[in-house]
C-alpha cells in the first residue's frame, strides 16, 4: 500500500520559487507516484491552477478557520480552500498550538469546519519533552485525539504523529519509540471509528531514516518539513512511499 507523503513548506519559498519547484518535480514523478504539499497559503489558488501542476500534486492547507463565514478578518475558511482546489488541511499542528495558542476544542472545530466542506482534516497530535520524560506521553496524544475526533461528522481523516521534542531539536524518535505510538494511536482509533485513519509520522523525516520509518507497523506516511523543500530530497521521500 502506498505510503502518504506530504511536504509541508511553512513559511519558506516564493511565489516564484513555488512554480518552479512544482515544474521541476512534475518532470521527476514517475506513474504511481502521489506527492502532497502544503505551501503558504497565498500560493495554493495559483498553484493548483497552474497548467503545469500534475495530477500526482495534491494540495494541502497549512491550516483553516475554526469559523465559517463571517466577519472573522484575516481567517480563510474550509469553503474557501476547497473552491482553491485544495484537497486537505493539517488541523493542530505542533506549531500552531504552541505558538498561536490552540486549543484541543479549537483543534475540534477546525477538524469539524473541515469535513463539513469536503476537506480532509489531517489532525496533528503530539507530546513535548517535558511530557515524554514525565510518563505522560501516550496519555496526552489520546487525549488529543479523543478531544479532536469527538462527535465529528462521517468523512475521511488523517491523523499525523508528530513529537514535539524531536521537531528541529537534534533529537530523533527511535524507530521502538515510533512503533510503540502508533500502535497506540491505532488501537484509540480503532475504539473511536469503524474504519481506521492512516497515521503519519511527522518527526524530521528524511531520505536517510525514510526507509527504515515507513517499515514500521502503522506508519501509513510522513508529514515533512526541512526535506520538503529541497527538490531531490522530497522526490526521494516520494518513491520510498511507492
Amino acid at each position: 500500500m502506498r505510503k502518504l507523503v506530504v511536504g509541508n513548506w511553512k513559511s519558506h519559498k516564493s511565489l516564484a520559487e513555488a512554480h518552479d519547484f512544482v515544474v521541476a518535480l512534475n518532470a521527476l514523478l514517475q506513474e504511481g507516484d502521489e506527492a502532497w504539499i502544503a505551501p503558504p497559503a497565498p500560493y495554493l489558488a495559483s498553484l493548483a491552477a497552474s497548467p503545469q501542476n500534475a495530477s500526482t500534486i495534491r494540495w494541502v492547507a497549512q491550516q483553516v478557520s475554526a469559523y465559517g463565514r463571517g466577519a472573522h478578518t484575516g481567517e480563510f475558511t474550509a469553503d474557501m480552500l476547497v473552491s482553491c482546489g485544495v484537497r486537505a488541511a493539517l488541523v493542530g499542528h505542533s506549531e500552531r498550538r504552541e505558538r498561536y495558542g490552540e486549543s484541543d476544542d479549537v483543534v475540534r472545530e477546525k477538524a469539524m469546519r473541515s469535513l463539513e466542506a469536503g476537506l480532509i482534516p489531517i489532525v496533528c497530535v503530539g507530546e513535548t519533552r517535558e511530557e515524554r520524560e514525565a510518563g505522560s506521553a501516550f496519555e496526552r496524544v489520546e487525549y488529543q485525539l479523543k478531544n479532536a475526533l469527538s462527535a465529528l461528522p462521517k468523512g475521511e481523516i488523517w491523523v499525523a504523529y508528530e513529537p514535539v521534542w524531536a521537531i528541529g531539536t537534534g533529537l530523533t524518535a527511535t524507530p521502538d519509540q515510533v512503533e510503540a505510538m502508533h500502535a497506540h494511536l491505532h488501537e484509540v482509533l480503532r475504539a473511536l471509528r469503524s474504519d481506521v485513519p492512516p497515521i503519519l509520522y511527522g518527526g524530521s523525516v528524511n531520505p536517510a531514516n525514510v526507509v527504515e520509518l515507513f517499515s514500521v507497523p502503522h506508519v501509513d506516511g510522513g508529514l515533512v518539513g526541512g526535506a520538503s523543500l529541497e527538490l531531490e530530497s522530497f522526490v526521494q521521500l516520494v518513491q520510498a512511499g511507492r
